[in-house]
């Protein structure tokens, strides 16, 4: 497809979940499948290889694979797709994006190189060595807060201007502060925030989500989307539900008992039932028990 540019990243994005085997191993036809259910609920775009689909414990030979997959079928139904390439190693995420140049994704996503913290410096310098290889593909920084630098607008837009192929911007987001900041600094890019917090965000000024809540239904993660377009009050009314939801049923995953981001993500698609994912995280990382379905969906 045409690389997107930062007015055309907008609304529910969906993230691809990883399905592995009972041996560890990648298995390819769910993650096929659920490609399939993604494009039948029009949602507004597909992303893979983000933290839920565990993008860093895939090999080569997996990642390429899953990325293919994603192409082949978004590029025959019409459907926006972006490509994670991020990884720790600067090394190995330039290399990952090399590999899918030729695949013509919308976007690609990208982390900071993770050991040590980045300089201001340090951090254009990767981001421009990325942009030159990516041949206009549009680079989207995913900047969780569990980077090693969490950046605040006002980087983020000195980092732009040094980078013009830098489009958008996966972020935790803010206080009214932050989005004020937001407006300032990056009014030209693509600000997507977290799911649960996104009708909100979109009347702060953020563009979309690649969704938390789309794990759970992408059908109903993108009707809500398309609400905040005609009664954003009642979308803002259900944001307080789905807030309510994730503080009381999946937030303490995280807090309490420490299992990681995307065993939650995971566990959400398996609670949501609308495509069989699998229910492993990839060794060493713990799966969240199936007898906890039950009282989260109630």
């Amino acid at each position: 497809m045409k690389p997107l540019t930062a007015n055309a990243i907008r609304g529910n994005w969906a993230t691809l979940l990883t399905a592995w085997n009972d041996d560890d191993a990648l298995d390819l036809p769910l993650v096929a499948n659920e490609i399939d259910a993604l494009i039948a609920m029009r949602v507004d775009g597909i992303y893979s290889n983000g933290t839920a689909g565990e993008f860093h414990a895939q090999t080569d030979d997996e990642f390429d694979r899953v990325s293919q997959c994603l192409a082949d079928k978004c590029e025959a139904a019409g459907m926006p797709f972006q490509i994670g390439v991020s990884h720790m190693s600067a090394q190995i995420s330039l290399e990952r994006l090399r590999r899918v140049v030729a695949l013509a994704p919308g976007a690609a996503q990208v982390i900071l190189p993770d050991w040590f913290p980045l300089t201001d410096d340090e951090s254009a310098a990767f981001l421009e060595r990325m942009a030159e290889l990516a041949e206009g593909i549009g680079l989207v920084l995913y900047n969780p807060p569990h980077a090693k630098r969490v950046l605040m607008p006002e980087e983020v837009g000195r980092l732009a201007a040094r980078v013009p192929a830098l489009v958008g911007l996966k972020t935790a987001g803010g206080d009214d502060d932050w989005f004020e900041q937001m407006r300032r600094h990056i009014p030209h890019l693509s600000v997507f925030v977290p799911g649960h917090l996104l009708a909100s965000g979109v009347k702060q000024g953020a563009c979309g989500a690649y969704s938390n809540v789309a794990c759970i239904n992408p059908a109903a993660a993108q009707r809500w989307t398309n609400l905040m377009r005609t009664d954003l009050p009642a979308a803002l009314e259900l944001e307080q539900r789905v807030r309510r939801f994730m503080c009381e049923c999946i937030a303490p995953f995280i807090l309490e008992q420490r299992f990681c981001n995307a065993a939650c993500d995971r566990f959400l698609a398996l609670l949501g039932g609308w495509a069989d994912v699998g229910a492993r995280m990839r060794w060493p990382y713990r799966s969240i028990p199936a007898a906890e379905l039950y009282p989260a969906r109630q």
